[in-house]
């Protein structure tokens, strides 16, 4: 069964055909592109409308717009975020013997962009790439925590959906988690994504001192060995503070002279 979305396929084909031959109108991109005239200008319609492209009104010509200086400036982001986290993360699942996950939030979701698994980890789905919610989970609610208000209202709004018994679909409880995850920068979870499964998690900051992505190790219910609850959570804080200095963040202290 194919799954590939022609107009999507032609209208991406188009874009980089304008990268590669910026200044060209739309009789000449249907030649290099083998699309017909009319599908051309209304695609090219189209993503003049969404910024990614400009046309020039003298010459009727294409060239790229401002969207993909977006699209790329994020790409960077994330690859310099997974770069610098890269060993921390290794170092973090050899001393837990956890699953550990690197989360960023991209819209209403999250998304796993690193992972490493540990020799067991139990039953755990994880995969890079996954997007998941922002209200459950140990990682996905700090990104809510530290997302801007109009998201983090958005996502209040609901619905919230639940994924087991306990997870917090009552806004007003919600909010109140948020607040603790604010002031202490770290989250716990247990059962309230997956019904065996907990997560320790930690805010990450960039330079500027905004929180970007969380750390967590994650596991199955059955897995979790006393003492684990302050251990796990003491090397969760340590890598998230390592893996923040590596991006440029430095912790100002108060009254620091």
């Amino acid at each position: 069964m194919p799954y590939t979305i022609s107009a999507v396929d032609r209208a991406l084909n188009l874009l980089e055909a304008v990268a590669e031959h910026p200044g060209l109108n739309v009789t000449e991109l249907a030649n290099v592109t083998g699309n017909t005239k009319s599908l051309v200008f209304r695609l090219m319609f189209t993503l003049e409308q969404r910024g990614y492209v400009i046309k020039e009104p003298a010459s009727r010509t294409y060239t790229l717009g401002y969207r993909p200086l977006f699209l790329a400036a994020s790409a960077q982001d994330n690859v310099a975020l997974i770069k610098a986290a890269g060993p921390f993360l290794d170092d973090l699942a050899r001393r837990s013997g956890q699953q550990v996950n690197l989360l960023v939030r991209d819209g209403l979701h999250s998304v796993c962009v690193a992972l490493r698994t540990a020799r067991d980890s139990g039953r755990l789905y994880a995969q890079v790439g996954r997007r998941g919610p922002l209200h459950a989970g140990g990682g996905p609610k700090i990104l809510l925590a530290f997302a801007p208000d109009e998201i983090r209202e958005q996502v209040l709004a609901g619905p919230l959906q639940s994924f087991t018994t306990t997870t917090t679909t009552d806004r007003a409880a919600l909010e109140r988690r948020l607040a603790v995850i604010r002031d202490t920068g770290r989250n716990e979870s247990r059962g309230d994504l997956d019904a065996n499964a907990f997560s320790f998690a930690s805010a990450i900051h960039d330079r500027s001192g905004e929180v970007v992505a969380a750390v967590s190790v994650a596991g199955t219910l059955d897995r979790l060995e006393p003492g684990d609850d302050r251990k796990l959570p003491a090397l969760v804080d340590e890598a998230a503070e390592r893996i923040s200095e590596a991006m440029g963040f430095r912790q100002r202290f108060a009254g620091a002279v």
